[in-house]
C-alpha cells in the first residue's frame, strides 16, 4: 500500500520536471537562433559603441532603451527589441527581450 502512494507521488513530479527540461529551444539550434532574434536585433547591432542622440530610429521601430538606472520590467517579449545604453548614453547592448 504504502508502495502504491509513493510510486503516485514520485511519478507525477517526474513528468512535470521532465516536461519542463527543453522548454523553449524546441530542441533545434536554428529555431532556437531564429527566436533569439524574433526582434531583429542582429540587424542592429552595427550601433553598439554610437552615441544614442547620433543615431536614427525608424519610429514604428518601438525599441526600449535602458538606462544604467533605469527601473524596467522582467516580463520577456521575444519580438521587443531592447537598446541598452551607458551614463553617457553610448549604446553598449542591443538584445530581444
Amino acid at each position: 500500500m504504502i508502495r502504491r502512494v509513493v510510486s503516485l507521488v514520485v511519478l507525477p513530479g517526474s513528468i512535470a520536471v521532465a516536461a519542463c527540461g527543453d522548454a523553449g529551444t524546441g530542441g533545434d539550434d536554428a529555431n532556437a537562433n531564429a527566436h533569439e532574434d524574433a526582434c531583429g536585433a542582429s540587424g542592429y547591432q552595427s550601433l553598439v559603441g554610437a552615441q544614442l542622440a547620433s543615431v536614427t530610429l525608424p519610429a514604428d521601430l518601438g525599441a526600449r532603451v535602458v538606462g544604467p538606472d533605469d527601473v524596467v520590467t522582467t516580463d520577456f517579449s521575444a519580438e521587443r527589441l531592447n537598446i541598452e545604453v551607458d551614463a553617457d548614453g553610448r549604446i553598449t547592448r542591443v538584445y530581444c527581450g
